[in-house]
């Protein structure tokens, strides 16, 4: 059986190292490509986009409007790390608002029946690198998790296809796990 194939987009991440790893780890193909020249479709290739954080551009609307093209036009499971979250957020219709500075790990609260949420318990340490925060979900989405300084520390689409999270997943326990249940969802 094939291995499946993850296309991450690297959106100016310190991490992209850590974020390919992780989804090597759980058994999948990973190619990287630079923001600034995603493919207009993925032809079959790939069962999978990840978008890593960013530096801070989510409101660009006009810089990001190839990847935000990808990201809606494709049919397969999508998610957003950090800015790659914010910057999908923006692009439905949803605002950032200054918060305070959070680095290391913090608690957030998940729902549990989210396929996204399978192999964590309902309080999940995480790991923050930012100020910026989604303050309510866009429409056509929902939080399926918050924390005491962000209220959508977790998106889901209502078709289910795009999830967000506000932290980054490629660090802790508990982030590989999430990314283990999104796994699932393309396996």
């Amino acid at each position: 059986m094939a291995k499946s194939r993850v296309l991450v987009v690297d959106n100016g991440t310190l991490s992209l190292k850590q974020l390919r790893a992780r989804f090597e780890h759980l058994g999948s193909e990973t190619d990287a490509v630079n923001v600034n020249s995603v493919p207009t479709g993925l032809g079959g290739r790939y069962q999978a986009i990840v978008l890593s954080g960013t530096k801070v551009r989510a409101y660009d609307t006009g810089f990001y409007r190839p990847l935000v093209d990808l990201v809606m036009g494709a049919d397969v499971p999508v998610l957003g790390i950090c800015g790659g979250m914010q910057l999908i957020a923006v692009a439905a219709g949803g605002r950032l608002a200054e918060g305070p500075q959070r680095v290391g790990g913090h608690e957030a609260q998940v729902e549990p029946d989210e396929p996204l949420f399978t192999y964590v318990k309902p309080t999940v340490t995480v790991f923050h690198r930012h100020t910026l925060y989604l303050r309510e979900a866009p429409e056509g989405f929902r939080s399926i998790g918050r924390s005491a300084h962000a209220p959508v520390e977790f998106l889901r689409s209502d078709d289910g296809r795009i999830h967000g999270a506000q932290a980054h997943l490629e660090f802790r326990g508990d982030g590989l796990e999430i990314l283990r249940g999104f796994a699932r969802l393309y396996e």
